[in-house]
């Protein structure tokens, strides 16, 4: 049954009644420890050219397990930074302590005992509800049985709205259930502790409610919900249970949402009459009303003080070096009264009229301090008995699955949305298939012609830039799209960057290996190329190492930068590969001083394998049918070339080694890019 709470902002408003969201119990779900965070004195500092740049000012706080918290403030306040820290997300100029259940929080443990939806739902559009639910599942709780799995599925979609939607592409969800479903996926290995960024963004009212009120069941069953929110409407505002509010990188407010209009009301800062709270906050913050930003940082303490009710009120210890700090003290301390509760109902609570609740004090003093009630205490020890003595449970793998199984579950998972993928697959097919056929019509047998000698290396060339830019372009576009998601699930400890990236780099090979095969025997055989299959082989090869070397480039410059740059950068890169291909210049007539640049460039290997399998090996003369053909020996045509001396296992293994070593290279710089993002 739902609880029914009465409410109101100040004496004399009309009693509102609000339906609490009902919590359900996922029965289902593994057990987690209760986890309550606290951190004390944070300061953040950043680089601003040859300045630093203070974001957040010695703040402290404490986040309760069951408790919906909001933390809010005006633009650049440092609500998102404050979120970031606590998450771990940023762990670069950060100063302070944070606490796990009153001890020092161990910060790998810590990541795979939360979760942090980020304000974009990153998800895959190419995977159905249940497809990437099943996904997570496996990643996350990977030990346990599929029906067991399956009933973890079913129970948290159902609670969640989603069951009528297992079918449903990711892609044709609304704003809203794609919101459910970002919680969902994070939800299946039931982290106690949850970090939501701007969590209403770009939702409708129905939506917002929903969501908000999503997070509220999820708090009542026990779990430390956090997110930032920008301004939220007076219906959503009575929804969150404790309130942390920024300004200037400084606590103004922390404590129960229900006390804020009193405790504002005391320091002189009176609540419009049917005035949303949350707005009026924030507009003291942005200093609508006067500068009132240190009055609040002292009556709060940067938040060590905490502001609750129900419990009688301590005296208020202002710290601050301020001039007047000793004035707010006094006057706070003489304002604030203590009030009391009606509590002949348990599912209701009405202020008096002629009272206001106690307000009282939590301090943070390098741990945490907490007048626990009896049953408080008790719960607080059988947690800390959970968690052993270094404040974890005791030492968890870092994933929910070994780096094999990942390995085996993402390749199938990116191989299922590469085949749903119509520009990554089909239009690539298309292209391969339509290039072949205009090549293959433009050179229409002259490969066997000793007249045309020159044409064929001209279709010889092409290959290597077709190759080259359809396997490169394709990859830039794609591979940067990933790194959203890849920041997600590596941070919330889905998978190592290891298997990711061992899966990705295998799921492409048989996609490019065929749409070359397909490519090369259209153009080999139109074009009247040797008939030997040896030589067809060894064509292959070549142009198959080429694709896949130019494959590795594109996750190199998808990995170091973003689309646009990429896009501009990597054919721009690729202009000295081919102007030192042995195409356009021989070898011997390249200048000394540049002549390194040949053994780096792989359009050169490629070219000479190909060029090699088509004239080398004691190739018979060619046919010619006017009276003379300079070229009609093949040797003749490697003399010009400079590859009469050229080893057609050096350029294969070259290629080999190039692609190794981009590869390589591919994954440095995306081990460097998690961690300047984390």
């Amino acid at each position: 049954m739902s609880e029914n709470l009465l409410l109101t902002s100040r004496p004399g408003d009309v009693k509102v009644q609000i339906q609490s969201p009902q919590p359900k119990k996922l029965t289902h779900l593994p057990e987690r420890p209760k986890v309550d965070l606290a951190f004390s004195d944070l300061n953040y500092t950043v680089k601003q050219g040859k300045q630093d740049k203070t974001i957040l000012k010695n703040v402290s706080g404490r986040l309760r397990s069951g408790e919906l918290t909001a933390i809010m403030g005006p633009s650049g306040a440092g609500k998102s930074t404050l979120l970031n820290i606590l998450t771990g997300f940023k762990t670069d100029g950060v100063r302070g302590q944070v606490l796990m259940n009153d001890k020092e929080r161990d910060l790998s443990q810590f990541r795979k005992l939360s979760a942090y939806i980020m304000q974009d739902n990153q998800l895959h559009g190419n995977l159905t509800v249940d497809e990437a639910m099943t996904v997570a599942a496996k990643l996350k709780i990977g030990e346990k049985s599929r029906p067991e799995r399956e009933d973890i599925i079913s129970e948290i979609l159902d609670t969640l709205g989603l069951i009528d939607h297992r079918t449903t592409m990711t892609s044709g969800l609304s704003g809203g259930q794609k919101k459910r479903l970002s919680i969902a996926l994070e939800l299946v290995s039931n982290p106690p502790i949850m970090f939501f960024d701007e969590p209403t963004s770009g939702l409708d009212s129905s939506s917002c409610f929903q969501c908000i009120s999503l997070l509220k069941t999820l708090a009542r069953g026990g779990r430390t919900i956090i997110c930032t929110i920008h301004q939220p409407s007076a219906r959503l505002f009575e929804m969150f249970d404790q309130l942390y509010t920024l300004s200037d990188g400084q606590c103004v407010y922390q404590g129960s949402t229900k006390m804020l209009v009193q405790f504002l009301g005391r320091l002189g800062l009176q609540c419009p009459s049917y005035h949303n709270p949350a707005s009026y906050i924030i507009e003291v913050a942005c200093g609508e009303y006067g500068n009132h930003t240190r009055k609040l940082v002292n009556a709060i303490d940067n938040g060590k003080n905490d502001v609750r009710e129900g419990k009688p009120l301590p005296e208020l210890k202002i710290t601050d070096n301020l001039n007047n700090a000793e004035k707010y003290a006094h006057d706070i301390k003489n304002t604030i009264v203590a009030s009391k509760f009606n509590k002949d109902d348990k599912n209701a609570k009405v202020y008096n009229d002629t009272t206001i609740p106690a307000l009282p004090q939590k301090v943070l003093n390098n741990g945490v301090k907490d007048d626990h009630s009896k049953d408080d205490v008790e719960k607080a020890n059988a947690e800390s008995a959970l968690l052993g003595d270094n404040a974890m449970p005791v030492k968890q793998p870092r994933y929910g699955n070994t780096e094999l199984q990942q390995f085996f579950i993402i390749l199938k998972r990116t191989l299922l949305f590469s085949r749903r993928d119509w520009t990554l697959m089909y239009l690539r097919l298309f292209a391969h298939i339509l290039v072949g056929f205009l090549i293959g019509a433009l050179y229409f047998k002259i490969g066997n012609d000793g007249a045309k000698v020159l044409s064929n290396l001209g279709f010889l060339f092409f290959n290597m830039l077709f190759l080259m830019y359809t396997s490169m372009t394709i990859t830039i576009l794609s591979f940067p799209l990933e790194m959203p998601v890849l920041l997600k699930e590596h941070f919330n400890r889905w998978y190592s960057l290891r298997s990711y990236y061992l899966a990705i780099t295998l799921s492409d090979i048989p996609f490019q290996t065929i749409f070359c095969v397909i490519y090369v025997t259209i153009v080999y055989f139109m074009t009247a190329q040797p008939l030997e299959a040896s030589r067809y082989g060894m064509f292959l090869l070549a142009c198959l190492l080429v694709s896949f070397v130019a494959q590795s480039i594109g996750l190199v410059v998808g990995a170091a930068m973003n689309v646009q740059n990429g896009v501009f950068l990597a054919p721009v890169m690729s202009v000295p590969f081919l102007l030192f291909s042995g195409f356009f210049v021989s070898f011997d007539a390249i200048p000394v001083y540049l002549r390194w640049i040949t053994y780096l460039s792989y359009i050169r290997y490629g070219f000479e394998g190909t060029a090699l399998a088509t004239y080398g090996f004691d190739r018979s003369k060619l046919q010619c049918f006017i009276s003379y053909c300079h070229f009609k020996s093949p040797s003749i045509t490697l003399e010009e070339l400079d590859m009469i001396d050229s080893s057609y296992m050096v350029d294969i293994v070259a290629l080999v080694v190039i692609f190794i070593v981009l590869r390589i290279a591919a994954y440095v710089f995306l081990k460097l890019k998690l961690r300047a993002n984390h």
